[in-house]
C-alpha cells in the first residue's frame, strides 16, 4: 500500500504536460494526442491493454509492462484485458478446451511480471474477454459492426496481428471488430498496444463513431526485435526467451542472439536495454574486465547506443550485462512458478504436443517413463571414470581417443576434442566424469561410446579442465544432482528428445569451483564434484 500511496502522491504532483510525457515516452506513435491533452486537463486518463491468451508470454512482454508502470506513475486508470475469445478466433491458436487454463496462466505470469518490476497490482483492473464479450448487447454490436465493415477492411486490419493462412477462417475477420468494440465496453479513453496493431486501431477510429460511440486515442509501442533480429514471437522458439527459462537457457539463447558489432538496427539485445532496463532502472552497467576498460555505468540510453555503434562496447559484454539484468527480473517469476500448483497449471495450459498427439508412440522408449515435462537430471547417467590411455585419433589431429574405466567389464572408448586443450600427462590414471547413456556415435570412423565431461571457459585460448570427483571415488560410482538421488537414469537417451542438451544448458561451475545444475550441487556419495580453477565455466 505504501508503494501505491507514493504513486498516487507522485501523480498528483505532476502537471498535465508532465503526465503526457510519461504516458507517451518511448512510444513509436500516438493517434489522438489532442484528445489525451484534453482529458488530462480535466481528469485522469483511462487506458486499456489487451493480450490474447495464446502462446506463453516471453521477455518482450516486459516492454508493455514498463509502459503500464509509466501509465500508473502518470495517475492513469489501467485495465488489463485477457482476450481469451480473441485467442480462439485467431485461427484457434488457443483451443476452446484450453481457454480457461491459459487465462489463468496469463493472469499469474503477468501479475508476477508486474510484481517483478515493482508495479502495485491494486491500482490495476484485470478482466477476461468472455466476461463481457458474450453479453446480448455486445453480440448485437458485433452484428451491427459486421453490417458496416467490408471484408477488405477487416482482412487489412488484421493483416499484421491475425495469423495469415491460405484459406482464412471467418473468425479471423471478426477479430479486429471485437478489439474495436472492447474500447467502448471497457469505457476507456485510449487503447495501448504494439505498432503492429495500427490497422486495427484505425479501423476502430473509422467505425466506432458509425455505431454512435466515441473515437478513442491510441498509444503504440515499437515492435522489439527478437533474438534473431526479427519480431520476437511466442511461436518461434529461437527468437524469444521464455519467462520461465532457467539462467542456463537465458545464457544459451543470448549467446546465439543476433548482435553484430556496431550494428544498432534490429538488435534485440540493445532494444531490451532501451525499452526495459532504462525505464525501470534509469541506468545500465556494462560489466567488463579491467583490461578492457572496466565496468561503465550509463544514465542515458543514447550513450550506450553510441558506444556500441562505435564498437567501444563489445557484443559479448553487452550480452553478459543484459543477462545479469534479465535474470534479476526473471528470478522472482521463476520462484513463484516453483509451486506445485503453478507447475501443474503450466503443464496443463501448455501440454506437451508429443503427449497429446499419439502420446503412446515411444513414450517410454528411452526408459524414462516419458517424463519430458518434468525434466529430471537423474535421467542422465553420469559416472566416475578412470582414464587408462590417451592417444591421437588416426584420422583427425584435433580429436583424441581415451580408454576409460567406468565400472564395466571392458573400458569404453571415448572420442573427444576437449582433450586437445589438456596435457596428456595430466589425464593418465586420473579420475574423471563420464556421460554413459548417450547413443554411440562414430567420429571420423571410430565409435565414441561415452562423453568425457569437462569444465570450459570460452576465449583465446579456450581453457578446459577435467571435472574432479571426490578423493577416494572409484570407477562406476554414480554422480547425481543434490535432491535427485533416487531417480533412475534412462537406459539410453533418445537423441530426438534432447534430454542431455536440456540438462546440460543448466550445468555450470560456481564461483567456488563446484559443479552445479540449477544451483544444486553435483555429487557422489563421498562429496561434491569440483574443478581446479574455472569459476563460472560451462560443463560439456
Amino acid at each position: 500500500m505504501q508503494h501505491t500511496d507514493r504513486l498516487c502522491a507522485m501523480a498528483h504532483q505532476l502537471s498535465p504536460d508532465e503526465k503526457l510525457h510519461l504516458i507517451t515516452r518511448n512510444l513509436q506513435e500516438v493517434l489522438g494526442e489532442e484528445k489525451l491533452k484534453q482529458v488530462l486537463q480535466e481528469r485522469e486518463l483511462k487506458v486499456y491493454w489487451g493480450t490474447a491468451t495464446t502462446g506463453k508470454p516471453h521477455v518482450a512482454y516486459f516492454v508493455p509492462m514498463c509502459k503500464i508502470a509509466d501509465f500508473l506513475k502518470a495517475g492513469c486508470e489501467v485495465t488489463i484485458l485477457f482476450a481469451d475469445l480473441h485467442a480462439f478466433l485467431d485461427n484457434m491458436k488457443a483451443p476452446w478446451e484450453l481457454l480457461e487454463l491459459r487465462v489463468k496462466y496469463y493472469e499469474q505470469v503477468i501479475k508476477a511480471m508486474l510484481e517483478s518490476i515493482g508495479v502495485p497490482l491494486d491500482k490495476l483492473k484485470f478482466i477476461k474477454g468472455t466476461d463481457f464479450q458474450l453479453s446480448r448487447e455486445y453480440t448485437l454490436d458485433v452484428y451491427r459492426l459486421s453490417s458496416m465493415v467490408t471484408e477488405h477492411d477487416a482482412k487489412k486490419a488484421g493483416a499484421e496481428v491475425v495469423k495469415q493462412v491460405e484459406h482464412p477462417l471467418l473468425s479471423g475477420l471478426l477479430y479486429p471488430g471485437l478489439q474495436a468494440l472492447d474500447e467502448e465496453y471497457l469505457k476507456v479513453d485510449a487503447q495501448f498496444g504494439g505498432v503492429d496493431q495500427r490497422k486495427i486501431f484505425t479501423l476502430a477510429e473509422k467505425y466506432l463513431p458509425s455505431l454512435g460511440y466515441a473515437k478513442r486515442a491510441h498509444l503504440m509501442n515499437p515492435m522489439v526485435p527478437g533474438l534473431t533480429g526479427t519480431k520476437m514471437s511466442s511461436s518461434e522458439e529461437e527468437s524469444k526467451i521464455d519467462l520461465l527459462d532457467s539462467a542456463g537457457d537465458v545464457k544459451k539463447k543470448l549467446k546465439k542472439a543476433f548482435c553484430e558489432p556496431g550494428n544498432i538496427q534490429n538488435n534485440g539485445v540493445l532494444s531490451f536495454v532501451k525499452h526495459v532496463v532504462f525505464p525501470l532502472r534509469g541506468e545500465f552497467c556494462i560489466k567488463r574486465d579491467p583490461e578492457f576498460g572496466g565496468d561503465k555505468t550509463y544514465t542515458v540510453f543514447e550513450e550506450v547506443e553510441k558506444d556500441f555503434a562505435e564498437e567501444s562496447v563489445h557484443p559479448g559484454d553487452l550480452k553478459a550485462s543484459v543477462e545479469v539484468a534479465l535474470n534479476q527480473l526473471l528470478e522472482p517469476i521463476r520462484k513463484k512458478f516453483e509451486s506445485p500448483e503453478l507447475r501443474k497449471l503450466t503443464n496443463t495450459a501448455y501440454p506437451d504436443p508429443s503427449k497429446t498427439k499419439g502420446a503412446g508412440k515411444g513414450a517410454k522408449a528411452a526408459g524414462g517413463g516419458g517424463e519430458d515435462d518434468e525434466l529430471a537430471p537423474s535421467r542422465v547417467d553420469i559416472r566416475v571414470g578412470k582414464i587408462i590411455s590417451v592417444e591421437k585419433h588416426p584420422d583427425a589431429d584435433s580429436l583424441y581417443l581415451e580408454k576409460i574405466d567406468v565400472g564395466e567389464p571392458e573400458p569404453r572408448t571415448v572420442v573427444s576434442g576437449l582433450v586437445a586443450y589438456i596435457s596428456q600427462e595430466d589425464l593418465l590414471d586420473r579420475s574423471v566424469l563420464v556421460l554413459c547413456n548417450l547413443k554411440p556415435q562414430k567420429m571420423r570412423g571410430i565409435e565414441s561410446q561415452a562423453m568425457l565431461l569437462c569444465a570450459s571457459v570460452e576465449g583465446e585460448p579456450r581453457r578446459v579442465e577435467p571435472l574432479d570427483p571426490p578423493e577416494g571415488s572409484t570407477p562406476g560410482e554414480r554422480v547425481f544432482v543434490e535432491g535427485y538421488e533416487t531417480g533412475k537414469p534412462d537406459d539410453r537417451l533418445n537423441p530426438k528428445k534432447k534430454v542431455w542438451e536440456r540438462v546440460q544448458a543448466d550445468l555450470k561451475i560456481s564461483d567456488g569451483c563446484v559443479a552445479q545444475w540449477k544451483d544444486k550441487q553435483l555429487m557422489t556419495k563421498l562429496g561434491q564434484i569440483t574443478c581446479k580453477s574455472l569459476k563460472g565455466g560451462n560443463i560439456s
